[in-house]
């Protein structure tokens, strides 16, 4: 089972303000995405930031967090990550098709919770 309520205690060492928090791919996308989710520390709070090839902007919920987040609250952000409307050209929501291969230093659950996640719909 996992601890969905798990949250790391920072993401930031010394004087470290912006982390790689998630490393994402989507095998199903029609470019087979690579996506990566920042966290950056700025005035206290924390910032969060997709950032894709293209160059794409994204819209996250949260968009940003005084504490580190939970597993649970990460999924959350992971999981209603869109691609803007306002900027968006062509296909771009294909990007984010299918479910992620997910990986992070932060939270070793998250590869192993979208791995049985993939498995229950049938992808490998």
């Amino acid at each position: 089972m996992f601890d969905f309520k798990f949250r790391p205690e920072t993401y930031f060492q010394g004087e470290t303000n912006s982390v790689l928090l998630v490393r994402l791919h989507f095998p199903e996308s029609t470019w087979g995405e690579q996506i990566s989710i920042y966290a950056h520390l700025l005035e206290g709070k924390i910032q969060f930031e997709v950032v894709d090839f293209y160059g794409n902007d994204y819209v996250l919920y949260p968009g940003s967090s005084w504490d580190p987040l939970t597993l649970e609250d990460l999924i959350y952000l992971i999981e209603g990550m869109q691609v803007n409307q306002d900027f968006q050209e062509g296909n771009m929501p294909l990007v984010l098709d299918g479910i992620p291969e997910a990986e992070s230093d932060f939270y070793p659950e998250l590869k192993e919770f979208f791995i049985e996640k993939r498995k229950g719909f049938g992808l490998t």
